[in-house]
């Protein structure tokens, strides 16, 4: 478990920060390396973060031998639904050769990467590089105690992290066997999904690395076999961008490919149509009157738009302009298509837009 310094200036949510795999890595090297060099374990540990947080944490277990010492953490991700809250972050160390520096290795349940186009060689363990930087520099703080250098071999584990992994993005982008060890900031902002979007990076840059030149950013499953029957695309194509709309094309932008099709639910799509770049439920909504707009444009007569601007959902405005013959699902995927290129400033990159339904019907196309 852990506290941290500084959390008053992340709790303005209400909601209560959490402590990313690299922080409770932080923690558990500092504490073995400690352990190693001193006999014993310290009763609690603070370790330094970006950003000035210096949150403290204590252990779920120690272990010291000759030449090693292990210290676990159980990783508390606050009030955020993240996959990883709960899991054990156990971190073994040893002493490295003399002028060796920090050697990072990847233990059970830790991915290791196969693929080109992560921050990362094909071969290293999913490590990420600001962690193995923050992990170090808290080792090195040890060490200045202790007046010795910093050589050091760590060696990070999570508890039943292969089986974690399924749940995450891992093993579509080639880190394979477990998770990753992630964390820019060291804090986990709740709701923020920052390793969702992080995850879309990825998938964009392996993507890319692997000489992909077109990909589908993708609501969901549904959306996914659409864009794989439609289009063939290979499984390292589709990005699973869930509502995070605005995350894909703003990195596409950074880092164009030549086409990009956006796939995903009518409602959904309507929302982006409509210029929100969020597409979740709690945080944007349908707006019928937005889709009034557009039946009209397509065709609807007055008493067609009063309906649209009355519907209770998306899709049952959807229904009644399908019966009367005016192709509100190409209009919104077209308006969703402008928006997507308002986003994209320019960037090189031809961008169509799939709108379908629960069945994945498809009920319009840029």
């Amino acid at each position: 478990m852990s506290q941290g310094g500084r959390k008053g200036q992340l709790r303005s949510s209400g909601l209560r920060p959490g402590w990313t795999t690299g922080a409770c890595s932080a923690a558990a090297a500092k504490a073995a390396w400690e352990a190693l060099l001193s006999g014993r374990f310290p009763d609690a540990v603070e370790v330094s973060l970006p950003g000035g947080h210096r949150p403290t944490f204590t252990l779920t277990h120690e272990s010291l031998t000759p030449g090693r010492a292990e210290g676990a953490v159980v990783k508390d991700a606050g009030d955020d639904p993240d996959v990883t809250h709960g899991a054990i972050v156990r971190v073994a160390v040893s002493p490295g050769p003399p002028a060796g520096g920090v050697r990072f290795v990847g233990g059970e349940g830790v991915g290791t990467v196969t693929l080109p186009g992560l921050p990362l060689e094909v071969g290293e363990p999913a490590i990420n590089p600001v962690p193995r930087r923050y992990i170090a520099d808290n080792l090195a703080e040890v060490s200045a105690r202790y007046g010795v250098a910093t050589d050091v071999v760590v060696e990070i584990s999570v508890d039943g992290g292969a089986e974690l992994a399924r749940r995450t993005w891992n093993p579509r982008i080639g880190i394979v066997g477990g998770i990753s060890i992630l964390g820019t900031t060291g804090v986990v902002v709740p709701y923020s999904c920052s390793a969702w979007i992080d995850s879309i990076r990825r998938g964009v840059d392996v993507a890319r690395a692997a000489g992909l030149r077109h990909l589908a950013g993708c609501t969901g499953s549904t959306s996914e076999r659409v864009a794989t029957e439609l289009f063939g695309l290979d499984e390292l194509a589709l990005l699973d961008m869930g509502d995070f709309a605005g995350a894909v094309l703003k990195y596409v932008g950074r880092h164009p490919v030549a086409r990009l099709s956006l796939v995903g639910g009518f409602a959904k799509l309507s929302k982006l149509a409509n210029g929100h770049l969020d597409l979740h439920s709690h945080r944007t909504s349908v707006d019928t009157a937005h889709l009034a707009d557009l039946a009209s444009a397509a065709g609807a007569t007055p008493e067609l738009a009063a309906v649209v601007r009355a519907a209770n959902t998306a899709m049952g405005a959807l229904q009644a302009c399908e019966a009367a013959g005016v192709p509100l699902g190409d209009a919104v995927a077209a308006a969703a298509r402008d928006q997507a290129l308002r986003v994209l400033k320019g960037a090189p990159v031809a961008v169509d837009v799939v709108c379908i339904d629960r069945a994945g019907g498809v009920v319009g196309r840029s």
